[in-house]
């Protein structure tokens, strides 16, 4: 008894018993299942039969199918042109909530809160009404005298665009991030405001900056809720994503295999774009230090 007393106190024995759970968690929930969508990506499989491999048939359709490469398009589109808009968003508001005041909080904890609710699916619903021949926006612009009843929805020019601003509403979490970086600079006297920002501020901000950007790339290339629950790729497939195009094939046309062969080209696509950022890193990311 003493002796299982004495290993299970020992540090790296009590390491392996308190990360075990997650261990456990993370074969079961995670590894398993990209071991059998990988099964699945070689196979032809509609979910109602057992699955029958097919070696790089999925794959060869993939080449061959117009919407998915539609979609690919669409999809860095919408990555390219909505995180770029957020960071820098993020980087203003961050800027201006540095200086503390009395409504510090209250502001910080209201531009967070997009971050938490904006991917849910009551907020896509209510964006979709926002949007609407007869909604909120329409109805502003009445008020100022531009009378409209454009359908931003249904126009394939404003449609993606009406997600690209969904998604940068949710720049909190990269502000936070931003706003602790910017504590960790120190102030320099004798200096301007522009010349302390582009000499000083941002060099020792690129670190962030990258991490914040390789973060919200990947979450871009993954955006799903948005355009599934507003538009679901309409009009004219102008905003079908990437994952929506996935998710139908694998549970609308029940034509899983190909679908688990998407998922693993996004894999694909996504490690390819986090190498070349890192593989630019250098060039643009100050390491010097404080």
């Amino acid at each position: 008894m003493k002796s299982l007393r004495k290993q299970l106190g020992k540090e790296s024995v009590s390491g392996v018993l308190f990360t075990l759970p997650f261990i456990i968690g993370f074969i079961l929930f995670m590894i398993v299942p990209m071991g059998i969508s990988l099964y699945y990506s070689f196979c032809d499989y509609d979910i109602l039969s057992p699955p029958v491999f097919s070696g790089l048939n999925n794959f060869k359709e993939m080449l061959k199918d117009d919407i998915l490469i539609q979609s690919i398009k669409v999809t860095f589109y919408f990555a390219f042109v909505s995180v770029p808009l957020k960071l820098l968003f993020a980087l203003i508001v961050a800027l201006l909530l540095l200086k503390n005041s009395r409504m510090s909080g209250f502001y910080r904890a209201a531009y967070y809160l997009p971050s938490i609710i904006g991917g849910s699916v009551a907020v896509s619903i209510l964006w979709k009404r926002m949007f609407a021949m007869d909604g909120v926006i329409n109805k502003l612009l009445g008020v100022i005298g531009i009378e409209t009843n454009f359908s931003w929805l249904g126009d394939t020019k404003t449609a993606l665009w009406v997600l690209i601003i969904l998604v940068v509403w949710q720049f909190g979490s990269s502000m936070l991030i931003f706003l602790s970086a910017l504590k960790q600079i120190p102030e320099v006297d004798g200096a301007t405001s522009i010349s302390k920002f582009f000499r000083i501020t941002l060099p020792l901000l690129t670190p962030t900056i990258f991490f914040n950007l390789v973060m919200q790339m990947i979450n871009g290339f993954l955006a799903f809720t948005q355009s599934y629950i507003i538009t679901q790729g309409k009009p004219m497939n102008s905003t079908l994503l990437y994952t929506v195009y996935m998710y139908q094939q694998s549970f609308q046309f029940y034509n899983t295999g190909y679908g688990a062969a998407m998922a693993w080209v996004m894999l694909l696509i996504i490690g390819l774009i986090t190498l070349g950022l890192f593989a630019t890193k250098r060039f643009w990311v100050y390491e010097g230090g404080l």
